[in-house]
C-alpha cells in the first residue's frame, strides 16, 4: 500500500495548477483525488459559474472533501491559489491529524487563466504572494 499523501499546488491563476494536478492524477493511475475550490462552481452540465459571494463555502467544501478522502485513505492533490501561507493551514492540520505526508508544489507558468480572472486581480494576488 502506498503512503497517504496530501499534495498542495499553489500559484496564481493561469500558472498551471490544474494541469499539474491532472498530470499527477494520471501518473498515479487515477488513484489520487483531485480537488479545487473552483470545482464547487461547476454545475451538473459541467459549466463553470463563479459566484464571488460563495467563495468561502467553496473553500469549506474543498477542505471537507479533502478530509473525507484522507479519512478513506485516499491520497489527495488540492490545486488552489494559496496566495498567503495561512490559507494552507487547514490542509497542514489535516495532513498532520491523519498522518499524511504533505507536499507543497508551486506553479509559476504564465498561461491564459481558464476562468478569465482579470489581469488586475492577478496582479493584486501577485503583490500579496507569500513565499
Amino acid at each position: 500500500m502506498s503512503e497517504l499523501t496530501l499534495t498542495l499546488i499553489r500559484g496564481l491563476p493561469g500558472s498551471g495548477k490544474s494541469t499539474l494536478a491532472q498530470q499527477l492524477v494520471s501518473a498515479a493511475n487515477n488513484t489520487l483525488i483531485h480537488l479545487e475550490a473552483d470545482m464547487y462552481f461547476v454545475n451538473s452540465e459541467g459549466e463553470y459559474h463563479f459566484q464571488p459571494a460563495l467563495i468561502k463555502q467553496a473553500h469549506q467544501w474543498c477542505e471537507s472533501q479533502c478530509l473525507l478522502a484522507l479519512q478513506q485513505k485516499q491520497s489527495v492533490v488540492v490545486a488552489n491559489t494559496f496566495v498567503k501561507q495561512w490559507e494552507m493551514n487547514a490542509y497542514r492540520q489535516l495532513a498532520k491529524q491523519l498522518g499524511a505526508r504533505l507536499e507543497i508544489k508551486i506553479c509559476t507558468g504564465k498561461y491564459q487563466s481558464i476562468h478569465d480572472v482579470p489581469t488586475s486581480t492577478i496582479n493584486k494576488m501577485r503583490q500579496q504572494w507569500q513565499v
